[in-house]
């Protein structure tokens, strides 16, 4: 707690009270990433050509790295 309190400049009281707050939505992202892993993991088994996703998602992935890398910023709305 105190680690926190310091990394975000609030104080250990205003922490300690928001302990649950912070437990509770760690708790429901990482439900929510197991939940898309699992889904994903059976629609890419259950697909007729999984290296193909698989090389198209790295290709994003990669793409986004580099486009960063350059600097390259989108344009906004």
């Amino acid at each position: 707690m105190l680690g926190v309190a310091w990394l975000f400049d609030v104080s250990v009281s205003h922490v300690t009270l928001l302990a649950p707050v912070v437990v509770l939505v760690a708790a429901a992202v990482a439900g929510l990433g197991v939940f898309w892993y699992r889904a994903a993991a059976d629609s890419l088994r259950q697909s007729r050509h999984p290296r193909l996703i698989l090389g198209a998602a790295a290709a994003v992935v990669v793409l986004g790295i580099v486009l960063t890398v350059l600097g390259v910023e989108l344009p906004r709305e």
